[in-house]
């Protein structure tokens, strides 16, 4: 829904951009050579029939990027269409303009209204990335036109953009600390709810305190580690990781508390709470990205775990990653039905299931994060103890 929602607003600003951009560009243009032929800027003598063809050339590839950027649009690529529509006005005003001042001796007077429009809009987009690379480009036109014109009066334009940047950098600058400060304020109110419904799941089954904090944060220094996810991605996958047993709370006390060995109808109970878990969260914004994380985590690289029965790389990647964070910390846990093994044990025996149980590849990364793991489970396991103290503290009084 939130990777929806941020591809609707980009459509609607590259729409908006696409009108703006060639309503200001055209209407400018006639209102420049063909509505004021009294003014000097009009005299072409020099060069008029080569300028002349060029400028309808100009006007030819403008019109036909229209077409192309509408097709963009449908085809949901609209974050190219900002940079192609620039691309074309940078390189077709570049020749032009040199064309029209080479061997002309007129006063450097150019450039289009739109640069301004296109510098001043360019917040909409709420991209560092493209208000650096009109800004640049703009001034990389006119320090090529200036070294071919040779007319120092090109200064003049480049420090109009200069000051025009600097507003717009100010304006694209307020716009993201406003989305951050949103976005952090989103963020605590779902950790908030993700941790309530986790203490829910805590409270049907005590053995499992913590364990879903902890697999989060083995699962996301893993994650970390294989330098292939964003900051933004990670989040998300945060979540999905602190809820991955959700499904739990559909599961009767009698089976999740068992202290004796499941029964066949007891297990397949039992390995219903991925598709459970997965199913509740499946409108949730911010935690529907990783769905398959929730809905995989159970599935072994040998084909033989649930709910799928899943294989090897058929398995989504991060449902791998959160497999082994989950089984050694299962493993480092006490449960109803034994006690916790030592560490040392959990981490031979996830070496043991290279190949069978987990993906071959992660267990090398295991091995670099190992050192890790054992910090973090020592500071929730802490963190867990004082919060079981306070209750106690607090019971008392």
């Amino acid at each position: 829904m939130k990777k929806t929602s941020l591809l609707q607003e980009e459509k609607n600003s590259t729409v908006l951009f696409l009108w703006l951009f060639n309503i200001v560009f055209f209407v400018y243009d006639i209102f420049y050579y063909k509505l004021f032929p009294a003014f000097p800027w009009i005299d072409v003598s020099a060069n008029g029939s080569v300028w002349h063809d060029y400028m309808f050339f100009k006007y030819g590839v403008m019109i036909a990027l229209i077409p192309f950027s509408i097709y963009l649009i449908k085809k949901k690529k609209t974050q190219s269409v900002k940079y192609i529509l620039f691309s074309g006005y940078f390189l077709t005003n570049v020749v032009s303009d040199i064309l029209h001042y080479k061997d002309s001796t007129l006063t450097y007077t150019s450039g289009n209204m739109v640069e301004l429009a296109i510098i001043l809009f360019s917040p909409i987009f709420v991209s560092k990335k493209f208000s650096f690379f009109i800004t640049l480009g703009l001034i990389l036109k006119y320090i090529l036109v200036g070294i071919f014109i040779q007319d120092p009066l090109i200064l003049f334009p480049i420090s109009v953009l200069g000051v025009l940047s600097f507003i717009s950098f100010l304006l694209l600058h307020r716009f993201l600390n406003y989305i951050k400060a949103l976005k952090y304020s989103y963020d605590e109110q779902l950790e908030g709810i993700v941790k309530g419904v986790i203490a829910i799941l805590e409270l049907k089954d005590p053995y499992t305190r913590g364990h879903s904090e902890r697999v989060a944060a083995y699962a996301m220094n893993m994650a970390e580690a294989t330098g292939k996810f964003k900051p933004s991605e990670l989040n998300d996958f945060y979540y999905a990781c602190l809820l991955h047993d959700i499904g739990k709370v559909n599961i009767p006390d009698s089976i999740l508390t068992k202290s004796g060995r499941l029964t066949d109808e007891e297990y397949d109970i039992i390995k219903k709470h991925p598709v459970v878990g997965a199913e509740a969260i499946r409108e949730v914004d911010g935690i529907a990205d990783n769905l398959e994380v929730i809905y995989h985590h159970h599935e072994r690289w040998d084909g033989k775990g649930y709910p799928d029965s899943l294989a090897g790389e058929d398995i989504p990647f991060l449902a791998r990653i959160t497999a082994v964070a989950d089984a050694f910390d299962a493993m480092t846990s006490t449960r109803s039905y034994r006690p916790a093994l030592q560490f040392e044990e959990a981490y031979e025996r996830i070496l043991d299931g290279q190949g069978s149980q987990f993906d071959p590849q992660l267990i090398g990364l295991f091995k670099q994060v190992y050192p890790n793991w054992m910090q973090i489970s020592k500071t929730y396991r802490k963190g867990m103890d004082m919060r079981g103290v306070e209750k106690r503290e607090n019971s008392q009084t």
